[in-house]
């Protein structure tokens, strides 16, 4: 297999059919469509955690001490350079796992690519990108599987291994915790505004643009370490931040724990620029589906910037985790994940009140 540079490739965001986000199809619809197929059955005995629960991966006890935790995600592309893209799907589909708390033991890849037309050289940057953030997750890569499509698509099917009383799921918040997350928001902007040509993907040196750098950066860093802090401070509810946005997802913890929450918006940390795309209009079709899905639910204060708001609503695409940790925790909790060089931020705190429901003020928490 011969060598592509990434310089001399086709532009893979101008392959994808979506606005240049990975995004999830809209809740809505999704919840729709598992209403149709009539009632999923809780898990129980050993499984457990299933589709019922709608949590970020499936959990199946072993015996006492250990669970298998089951994910996988992939997407068509949101970066032009292949093996960025690879090192994206895979940190994506690895966050899961640590989401529950997990660690990954070995992955398989998955992959959709058209016989003619793109250089099958360029897949194989794409899987190396993959191969080096497994690595670096110490998870193996046994095989995978992959067709013919004209629409590219790359992501994993991860196991990882848990411990069955300490996994970290999105029904146990509780009045009183405060919401700390880990990775600035920012990256369905970021990709939007790639695709229509909004920012320059390299500098005359080669290297990726400022802005796009650091989105490449945020999506590519593992939620290991994140995952791990968290699990050392006690918390036991947390999600990962994706397609849904940071208030989706927030919104999905809150209904699964019987509680309602308010949100800071000053304190949500942002990625460089993401600001300035989102009042330029760089706004994905998934972040218009959540905005106009979350609408019923979320009280946003008028004083909230209208750019703000839309980034509340961004659909991601390997974002942070958003972990609900108990008051007494939060501190030292937040010292850790900062010292570990994450932009993490204490954006908010759980309340009772009615479920799923979410105030956004402006002003800092």
């Amino acid at each position: 297999m011969h060598t592509v540079n990434a310089a001399d490739a086709p532009r893979l965001t101008s392959l994808s059919p979506g606005a240049g986000c990975a995004c999830k199809l809209p809740l809505a619809k999704l919840e729709e469509l598992l209403a149709s197929a009539g009632p999923i059955p809780q898990a129980s005995g050993n499984l457990l955690i299933g589709a019922a629960e709608g949590d970020d991966a499936a959990v199946l006890r072993l015996d006492d001490k250990r669970a298998l935790v089951l994910t996988t995600d992939f997407f068509t592309p949101i970066v032009d350079d292949p093996a960025d893209w690879g090192r994206i799907a895979a940190a994506n589909a690895l966050s899961d796992v640590y989401a529950m708390g997990g660690r990954p033991l070995f992955a398989v890849n998955l992959a959709a690519w058209p016989a003619d037309g793109l250089d099958i050289a360029i897949l194989g940057q794409v899987l190396q990108g993959g191969a080096q953030i497994a690595a670096q997750a110490g998870c193996f890569v046994a095989g995978g599987h992959t067709i013919d499509d004209p629409v590219p698509k790359y992501g994993m099917a991860v196991v990882g291994l848990a411990d069955p009383d300490r996994l970290m799921t999105i029904d146990r918040a509780q009045p009183g915790d405060q919401l700390i997350l880990t990775k600035p928001l920012g990256t369905g902007v970021v990709a939007t505004a790639l695709k229509r040509d909004g920012i320059r993907s390299r500098n005359p040196d080669g290297t990726a643009g400022d802005i796009l750098g650091a989105a490449v950066a945020s999506m590519t860093m593992l939620n290991s370490g994140a995952s791990q802090a968290a699990l050392d401070a006690g918390v036991r509810a947390a999600t990962d931040v994706t397609g849904f946005g940071l208030l989706g997802h927030l919104h999905r913890m809150l209904v699964a724990s019987n509680a309602a929450a308010r949100i800071a918006a000053d304190a949500v940390p942002l990625l460089p620029g993401a600001l300035d795309l989102a009042e330029a209009g760089f706004v994905s079709g998934g972040t218009r589906a959540n905005t106009e899905r979350m609408r019923s639910v979320t009280d946003i204060a008028p004083a909230v910037p209208a750019e703000l708001a839309v980034l509340l609503h961004d659909a991601q695409t390997s974002g942070g985790l958003l972990l609900a940790v108990p008051a007494a925790a939060a501190p030292e909790l937040l010292s850790e994940l900062r010292n570990q060089g994450l932009l993490a931020a204490l954006i908010g705190e759980i309340l009772a009140g009615v479920p799923g429901h979410v105030r956004v003020e402006p002003s800092t928490f």
